[in-house]
């Protein structure tokens, strides 16, 4: 990507990327799952939610390749997809807490 000139298929993406950042439980997942998989149980009961909220949300996020899972048995156990996930997620904080001060 071209940071200079992005094209207009890239800043559809990045968009897209930034809406599914725009809703409070995706995010509550995505700072469950920095400390290491989890299965929907464990983010449900974490988070006081329930597990059928917790699977349609994961559902965004495995979709948009934000979380990614491993079946075990019966059980499917999610983490984040990779790095650049961790470091979105803590540059957006560090951007939040700079704007407090």
């Amino acid at each position: 990507m071209n940071a200079i000139n992005p094209t207009e298929k890239e800043l559809n993406g990045l968009s897209e990327l930034f809406k599914i950042f725009g809703d409070t439980t995706r995010i509550k997942i995505l700072f469950e799952l920095t400390d290491g998989e989890k299965n929907v149980t464990q983010i449900s009961e974490s988070l006081k939610m329930s597990q059928p909220a917790i699977s349609q949300q994961l559902r965004v996020l495995k979709g948009s390749g934000l979380v990614t899972y491993r079946r075990d048995g019966k059980s499917l156990y999610y983490s984040l997809a990779d790095d650049h996930v961790k470091i979105i997620i803590s540059i957006g904080m560090e951007h939040v807490r700079e704007q407090k001060q």
